[in-house]
């Protein structure tokens, strides 16, 4: 057996098995028969390591990471596996913030082939089998896992956690998972297992009756993250954000520093913490101290980038990779709260979304640069001019990602703001 190279494999990953970030609908499966397959194959890893489950249109890669990050300090051999990458494929895959080797990355696809060939799987249900096996064989104690798409066919749904967490519901591939905020409810609630708590990050009118109804079925406790946690803002600035958190109205934590600036991750800190105390019934140990050092080294220890992130501070840099109504929505609202002399937008998304209801939310008083992201499945730049001019959104066309931000650098003034965003795969050609 010719052993390859990395990029050898990295080609054959990405080339012979369909990827839902290149190429859209065509590589999502509507069963876990794959899944189960390789899950067969490779001796059910994932039952050698407990496991937490996080399912969610928006946070549910924040929360993964934070948790990950207080697992970490507290002490505990942590797997992460989230997705998509933005810049390296090993990104995917982390034991205590480290990236799966090269090297294992390379005999994984060279000795499975033949496994890979017969079965056929989606580069998803490849990669979480990748996952699985690494954290078997590096004796994981505890692994964070992040759902793709969906909950209840996600190929991550094969694992049986000690806790399950769902952040937050919006609209987002309604192609796959549903034209409406309760249908999508009913996948992602499709990751709740029988007797497993699971822990909801935001209480939404629509989709509560959806969680109830299946924490009953599977008589699993149902716990709403705002029920005991209350988080206070005490000082925010475009690097991070100081908070005092709150127990049942009591002081628990304060001046926690998360360097994490998004108004949004405050939903995401109070489902941390709500989940991290549900850990702490479950057996874990984790003290107050593990998890302030946790969440304020969530950078360091797990490389999480583009939620918020400042990328130069004259002119103000900002990305952000929110993409479906709800996180630009919320990226909107945090950038009227900046002062500066002209808005400069450098905007890309991907074809199979609904553009409109997004290009509805931005601001019409910006000058736009639009591009595409080096992905077959993003919009045409020419088409998202067009579309974006309907919304009062004006600004000229760039063939690329780089191309675009090079525009806006050279017309933006120190005291401009820049902004870059509309896609994940924008964002990773600039982080």
């Amino acid at each position: 057996m010719k052993m390859m190279t990395y990029s050898e494999a990295l080609e054959f990953l990405f080339t012979q098995l369909p990827m839902y970030q290149r190429s859209g609908a065509v590589a999502y499966k509507n069963n876990l028969d794959n899944t189960w397959r390789l899950d067969e194959w490779f001796g059910h890893p994932h039952r050698a390591f407990k496991s937490i489950h996080v399912a969610g249109t928006n946070g549910k890669g924040s929360v993964s990471h934070m948790l990950a990050s207080v697992l970490q300090e507290a002490g505990y051999k942590t797997g992460l596996y989230t997705s998509p990458h933005l810049v390296d494929f090993r990104e995917r895959i982390r034991v205590n913030g480290a990236m799966i080797p090269p090297k294992e990355v390379v005999d994984f696809v060279t000795k499975n082939q033949q496994v890979i060939t017969d079965i056929a799987p989606s580069f998803f249900e490849m990669t979480v089998a990748m996952a699985f096996d690494y954290f078997a064989r590096e004796k994981v104690e505890v692994v964070v896992v992040e759902t793709g798409l969906g909950g209840r066919l996600d190929s991550t749904n094969i694992v049986h956690p000690i806790l399950s967490i769902i952040t937050n519901i919006g609209l987002d591939h309604t192609a796959l998972l549903g034209p409406t905020v309760p249908l999508i409810a009913v996948e992602k609630a499709g990751i709740i297992k029988r007797e497993i708590p699971v822990v909801i990050g935001r209480r939404q009118q629509e989709t509560l009756p959806v969680f109830e109804q299946k924490a009953r079925e599977m008589n699993a406790r149902l716990i709403m993250a705002d029920e005991e946690w209350s988080l206070s803002l005490l000082e925010h600035d475009q690097q991070a954000q100081t908070v005092q958190i709150l127990k049942n109205g009591v002081v628990f934590i304060d001046g926690l520093v998360l360097p994490l600036p998004g108004n949004y991750q405050l939903e995401n800190l109070r489902t941390v913490m709500a989940s991290v105390q549900q850990l702490v019934r479950q057996g874990l140990i984790i003290s107050e101290a593990q998890l302030r050092t946790g969440i304020m080294g969530v950078l360091t220890n797990t490389g999480l980038k583009g939620r918020w992130q400042v990328l130069s501070s004259k002119p103000l840099t900002i990305c952000d990779t929110g993409h479906n109504e709800d996180g630009i929505r919320m990226v909107v609202e945090q950038l009227q709260t900046i002062d500066y002399a002209h808005l400069h937008v450098v905007l890309g998304m991907v074809s199979d979304k609904e553009v409109d209801p997004i290009l509805a939310l931005l601001p019409s008083n910006g000058q736009y640069y639009f591009t595409k992201a080096a992905i077959p499945r993003s919009l045409d730049p020419d088409l998202l001019q067009c579309k974006a001019l309907v919304h009062g959104l004006k600004g000229n066309v760039y063939a690329n990602v780089p191309e675009a931000y090079r525009a806006a650098q050279k017309n933006a003034g120190d005291n401009d703001l820049i902004f870059i965003g509309g896609s994940t795969f924008v964002v990773a050609e600039v982080v």
